[in-house]
């Protein structure tokens, strides 16, 4: 399962709102690359894939392919804002390395 941060969902929503994507799900993976190994997507999407799992929180839908969930599976997504926020932040119990940036990881 992948949990949304009431802030990640305010965020979520309002790109969703700003790029015309309301009603599209939000889809996190993983990819090979960035400094610790694997790094972090997110892409808006309308359409899945048959294995694609889906979970909702707060009317926002959130998609994961069966193969990045393997490295997901407890993953919340939060957002921080302001002057010195980061963004997106991803609180990862599977990965044994973050990089200083926080979006790349090795598990």
């Amino acid at each position: 399962m992948v949990r949304l941060s009431e802030n990640a969902v305010k965020q979520i929503k309002q790109v969703q709102a700003n790029d015309n994507k309301a009603g599209y799900a939000l889809r996190v993976s993983v990819a090979g690359g960035g400094c610790s190994g694997m790094s972090y997507k997110l892409d808006f999407v309308n359409e899945f894939g048959e294995k694609d799992k889906i979970f909702e929180q707060n009317d926002v839908k959130v998609v994961v392919d069966t193969k990045s969930l393997l490295y997901l599976t407890g993953l919340e997504l939060d957002f921080e804002g302001g002057l010195n926020g980061k963004g997106f932040v991803f609180q990862n119990p599977n990965a044994k390395k973050s990089c200083g940036c926080g979006n790349s990881f090795s598990a």
